[in-house]
């Protein structure tokens, strides 16, 4: 089972839940950048949220299925239809040999995903399937590529109602190594100072913006490379803070003066360009029980899933179902 890449957008990858253990040789974790995304497609999709699937950066492309084939979308909201017809995000559909899916450009948020069931099937690279564009495994799709599926149950037609992430908002902190080298009156600052999404951004890193002077640390030219992960934010010369995501480098000595929570990286990831964001600063006890009540949300999607009603005027081959069964009598 697969579908064919008619046409696609710039920067859309292959993601899982990306490579562990590799830090210390220099290589990051990539992956999906909104890990929610990839277990709402699982549950959907009835499969595992380890499995790879397409991570599309703003814009989508087009789809030709050459085998019947379950499909999910997730993520940031895309303009989508099957063969000219609208559908509907965060739900799963059955394509026949021959329908095209066309995913166009984000209505909210940066990140959508096209799922297939049994996932994305390439060769794995270090317990990945995971694109890191950086270090130059693997590459962007390309128009002619076609994306084989696993093994996969015939799992279609659900909806889920996802969180909605895409606004920007609040992000809850920890402090980070370096935090106390920021002073108290430059931290408290920081937590009161509205954000938004600055213009550049990729799987590196997001660029914030704020009216005023920068945030500095103490003797930060003095700071030695430490080891770095997605969320932290990391202060640049100018004191310009950026939010590091999964391609980011592994070590650094610019001064980082919090780390966001791993469950409010994907509203960070999904932040629009020019959209607001606060940050709240929270004790480690209360990190601890934040991120599981979180990975307790992420194993009751499945429960969460229901079936997705179609509109009748949005079904083209509607006389082609057998809307009636058995024998009906106005009188028995």
């Amino acid at each position: 089972m697969s579908l064919s890449v008619l046409r696609i957008g710039p920067a859309c990858t292959i993601q899982d839940q990306g490579r562990h253990g590799y830090l210390d040789q220099g290589l990051s974790r990539s992956g999906a950048a909104d890990l929610l995304a990839l277990h709402e497609g699982a549950a959907l999709l009835r499969q595992s949220p380890k499995l790879a699937a397409l991570e599309m950066a703003g814009m989508g492309g087009e789809f030709e299925a050459t085998h019947p084939i379950q499909i999910a979308l997730t993520g940031a909201p895309m303009q989508a239809s099957i063969d000219g017809a609208a559908i509907s995000w965060n739900a799963s559909y059955h394509l026949e040999t021959g329908q095209r899916v066309i995913v166009g450009a984000a209505t909210r948020g940066t990140y959508g995903y096209l799922h297939l069931g049994g996932g994305i099937e390439v060769q794995e690279f270090l317990g990945s399937r995971s694109t890191h564009l950086t270090a130059k495994i693997g590459r962007a799709l390309q128009a002619g590529d076609s994306l084989s599926a696993g093994a996969a149950s015939q799992q279609a037609g659900q909806k889920l109602r996802a969180e909605d992430r895409f606004s920007g908002g609040s992000l809850r902190v920890v402090a980070s190594f370096q935090t106390e080298l920021f002073d108290r009156q430059t931290l408290d600052r920081f937590l009161r100072t509205t954000f938004t999404r600055g213009p550049r951004a990729n799987r590196m890193g997001m660029q914030l913006e704020s009216d005023g002077e920068g945030f500095a640390a103490k003797g930060q030219l003095n700071i030695l490379s430490e080891v770095i992960t997605p969320g932290d934010i990391q202060m640049t010369g100018t004191g310009n803070p950026f939010i590091l995501l999964p391609e980011c480098q592994t070590t650094g000595g610019y001064p980082r003066i919090a780390t966001v929570l791993p469950c409010d990286l994907p509203r960070a990831v999904q932040t629009p360009a020019g959209v607001q964001l606060q940050f709240r600063l929270v004790e480690m006890d209360e990190a601890i029980s934040l991120q599981a009540a979180f990975q307790k949300e992420l194993a009751n999607l499945p429960s969460k899933v229901e079936p997705l009603i179609r509109d009748p005027h949005d079904i083209a081959d509607l006389l082609s179902y057998q809307l009636v069964s058995g024998m009906i009598s106005a009188t028995d």
